[in-house]
């Protein structure tokens, strides 16, 4: 049975790549980028099925618009794959004064899921990017209260994003099915183009993982797991993410930020 997949970060790397290997298994895929003319030439590289969104994740208001765009159009979701992120930015900050990095990374994942729960059934599954770059999160520069380096932001945006997918998975024990992974240290992304001046490992190593993620009942019932694909098991994620006190103060955070910029 074919499935309806919207894939964020979707003009270029893991996000595209999937995005080919899904499309050309037949289902439909909803394609996400901020660059106009990026998303048309992804659309024809993947061929097959496919939907265009425009939307920039620093830009909580364009997530809700897309989210809008989303809900306009279909009633049902199968598989969100939050892919998109950033790791080294020229502006650090977004127009409220919130680190670019946790908006993108981890804060604008979380408003789209919540916004497209409504045509998510227990079946459906959310596939958030984490990282083998995990930090504990100062909930302060989450907040943009402290300014970070491009690693200490990215990673610890990256054990945000999985401390709520665990966190949304015990809110919502019969599903929609929540995983975060780690696609694959180093693969040759833009983002280790750009990050670490250097060509990465295989993408399709991401792109399988992630393909598996979406769909293969072997994540059936992987609900709040994290799955790191260096390693290629469910493991723990960094440790702080496993303390209750951690885990409600960073969905604290998160809460209280998207009420203010949203």
């Amino acid at each position: 049975m074919t499935k309806t997949i919207l894939i964020t970060g979707a003009t270029d790397g893991i996000g595209l790549l999937t995005a080919e290997v899904l499309a050309a298994e037949g289902h439909l895929i909803l394609l996400h980028g901020r660059n106009a003319a990026k998303l048309e030439q992804a659309q024809n590289k993947v061929g097959g099925r496919s939907e265009i969104y425009l939307a920039d994740m620093s830009r909580l208001a364009d997530v809700n618009r897309l989210a809008d765009e989303i809900l306009a159009k279909h009633d049902h979701i199968d598989v969100v794959i939050n892919n998109a992120g950033v790791y080294k930015t020229p502006a650090h900050q977004t127009d409220q004064g919130f680190d670019t990095r946790f908006v993108v990374n981890t804060i604008a994942p979380y408003v789209l899921t919540r916004r497209l729960l409504s045509v998510m059934s227990p079946e459906s599954r959310v596939v958030n990017l984490s990282s083998a770059a995990q930090a504990p999160v100062d909930v302060a520069a989450l907040q943009g209260q402290k300014r970070l380096s491009d690693m200490e932001a990215y990673a610890q945006s990256k054990l945000a994003i999985t401390i709520w997918t665990r966190e949304l998975a015990k809110e919502m024990s019969e599903g929609p099915v929540f995983i975060a992974v780690n696609p694959g240290s180093l693969l040759a992304s833009k983002m280790v183009r750009e990050g670490f001046g250097m060509a990465g490992n295989d993408l399709g190593i991401g792109a399988d993982i992630l393909s598996k993620a979406a769909l293969s009942p072997d994540f059936a019932q992987a609900s709040g797991k994290y799955f790191d694909n260096d390693s290629g098991r469910f493991a723990n994620p960094e440790q702080s993410a496993m303390k209750d006190k951690t885990a409600a103060s960073v969905m604290a955070a998160i809460e209280e930020l998207t009420s203010k910029v949203a």
